[in-house]
């Protein structure tokens, strides 16, 4: 025993409950690691691998609730308009960040059934952003340190960027999700440049750089 403490930081939405809701399946599902370097890189990324800081993160965290989470058929990729299910919590505990939510099962049934049947830990996760912020567009690994979540992908986990992601439903006769207290982090600011959806700016400025990417096509994984 160390006697180090793990900090949980955690946001949610809480919904009405509705008792057999049958568009209502719960989720819960890791969308990435924190202040570790992705396992290969994500489109758009230039062949970079990315980290996304913990301070990023635990920011970027109110933007995820009421978010949603989309796929594509072949599960390898993004389709923000095939919108599946929506993220009610969202916490960062150790590098972990976690999601849940609810799957619109009836809309859905094939996501269900993919759910249902597929083998123990094959699905993973994979986010979207906005107005990300890359600290040293020169560096090796870029590094996150603001960004916006738009909504996040569910995909087979050997096609994620962070391989360690994971996605799966409760049981069916699972209580729907409630929520942890929401605990804060103080994050301090560094100097950054804004910078609207888009295309990689052409120039650097500053000791921060920004990195822009489209929501379902630069960042497929």
């Amino acid at each position: 025993m160390t006697g180090d403490i793990m900090k949980l930081e955690a946001m949610a939405v809480n919904l009405p409950e509705v008792a057999g809701h049958p568009n209502r399946s719960p989720f819960r599902g890791v969308l990435t690691l924190v202040d570790e370097p992705s396992t290969k890189p994500p489109s758009g990324a230039r062949g970079h691998r990315v980290i996304l800081t913990r301070g990023a993160a635990l920011t970027a965290l109110p933007s995820l609730l009421g978010m949603a989470v989309d796929y594509v058929p072949s599960w390898d990729g993004h389709d923000s308009r095939r919108k599946c299910g929506i993220i009610t919590h969202a916490d960062v505990e150790g590098s972990r960040l976690r999601v849940a939510g609810y799957l619109f099962a009836k809309d859905f049934p094939e996501v269900e059934r993919q759910m249902r049947e597929c083998l123990p830990d094959t699905m993973g996760m994979s986010w979207e952003l906005a107005d990300a912020h890359v600290e040293d567009m020169r560096a090796e690994v870029w590094t996150l340190t603001r960004a916006t979540f738009t909504g996040a992908a569910i995909l087979l986990r050997e096609k994620a960027a962070y391989r360690n992601t994971s996605f799966e439903l409760a049981a069916r006769s699972c209580r729907s999700i409630t929520a942890r207290p929401a605990l804060r982090e103080r994050v301090h600011a560094g100097t950054t440049r804004h910078f609207r959806d888009g295309v990689v700016p052409g120039r650097e400025a500053g000791k921060e750089n920004t990195w822009n990417h489209r929501q379902a096509k630069t960042w497929s994984r």
